[in-house]
């Protein structure tokens, strides 16, 4: 039985376990109305802005939540175009698939709400996403979702850098989130070694740096 294999059949049962609810269309996922919460943050069950997410947990309130897919997107082919539709009627307006989306179709997506941008990212390579990040911070712009297979690994390294860049976490404090988030899955060549090799790609931007009341309306509690 090979590693990949225990990986993703322990992922699997992982996500099965999580009883996930459905979209929650009267949850206002644009509103900056203060830090999530720890519970919040690592929780398995938050209301989810479009059927089939898994995981769906804030980062930067308001601005950037975190997933995966229910089973894994094991096709590669990313948000569907009925996700897309669903999560920019609930204002969102852009999402990252984090390194997995070899299948994926990018592009834009127009709804009664406005439009919605997808686009590529990876873990290893953070500064895109963390400029537009800022660039929803600082024009008010709709929430980013940024994903990856399973919502464990990928997409929470880039939560964690987030946290760095915009909150003035430490990156052990950031490491340790990201460890606490991943649910006990198991990483390939050990889980610290993971996440210490996509933080040395990583170096907070001065000149992205927010306000401190931005980082009030944003950041956990």
């Amino acid at each position: 039985m090979t590693k990949s294999f225990n990986l993703a059949a322990s992922l699997a049962v992982a996500v099965s376990l999580a009883g996930l609810a459905g979209p929650a269309a009267a949850t206002d996922f644009t509103s900056r109305s203060g830090g999530a919460s720890q519970t919040e943050m690592l929780a398995r069950s938050n209301p989810s802005p479009a059927d089939g997410l898994a995981f769906v947990r804030p980062v930067l309130t308001g601005v950037m939540y975190r997933s995966g897919f229910k089973g894994g997107d094991k096709s590669r082919t990313g948000l569907s175009t009925a996700q897309r539709g669903q999560l920019c009627e609930a204002g969102f307006s852009g999402a990252f698939y984090a390194d997995f989306g070899k299948n994926t179709d990018y592009g834009q997506t127009s709804c009664g709400s406005g439009a919605f941008s997808y686009e590529s990212a990876r873990s290893s390579r953070p500064a895109a996403v963390m400029k537009a990040v800022h660039d929803k911070i600082t024009s008010n712009g709709g929430p980013l979702l940024v994903h990856c297979m399973w919502g464990v690994h990928a997409s929470g390294a880039l939560s964690a850098m987030a946290l760095v860049q915009f909150c003035d976490w430490s990156e052990a404090r950031a490491k340790t989130y990201w460890d606490e988030a991943r649910n006990g899955a198991p990483c390939s060549g050990g889980c610290n070694a993971w996440i210490d090799a996509k933080f040395d790609k990583f170096k907070a931007d001065p000149k992205l740096k927010i306000s401190a009341d931005q980082q009030a309306a944003i950041c956990p509690k």
